[in-house]
């Protein structure tokens, strides 16, 4: 009885650790499946700017795609921006945001779009 108790304690011992190994064999392939991905600069990319007042930007609803750099804030955003290679600027009527355009233009930024209303934003990218 002694030996039959023994040789299942080694049996049980046995499948638990062919459990353990399966297990860990499996999570072993799963990370060597995974690629480590590449540090994507920004550029190539677009970025939508909402440049109402903060106040608008909160309460009169926004893009959820779009940051919101007020117009009477965007020379100092310029930096930033030139990292982007499509800059869409929104705001309520599509007035400011044509204003920022030329702005922006002039500090030498290209490839600026003026969609007008925030509404007008898409963001499906």
């Amino acid at each position: 009885m002694q030996m039959k108790k023994r040789n299942g304690l080694v049996m049980l011992t046995a499948m638990f650790s062919l459990m353990l190994l399966s297990n860990c064999q499996s999570q072993t392939n799963n990370k060597q499946e995974v690629q480590p991905q590449k540090k994507e600069s920004m550029k190539n990319k677009e970025i939508i700017v909402d440049v109402r007042s903060p106040e608008e930007w909160a309460h009169d609803g926004h893009a959820e795609c779009s940051v919101n750099y007020p117009l009477d804030e965007i020379e100092s955003k310029v930096d930033d921006l030139k990292n982007y290679d499509h800059i869409v600027l929104v705001c309520r009527s599509g007035n400011r945001a044509g204003v920022a355009k030329r702005i922006l233009e002039q500090a030498g930024l290209k490839n600026i779009e003026n969609k007008g209303p925030w509404q007008n934003a898409s963001c499906a990218n």
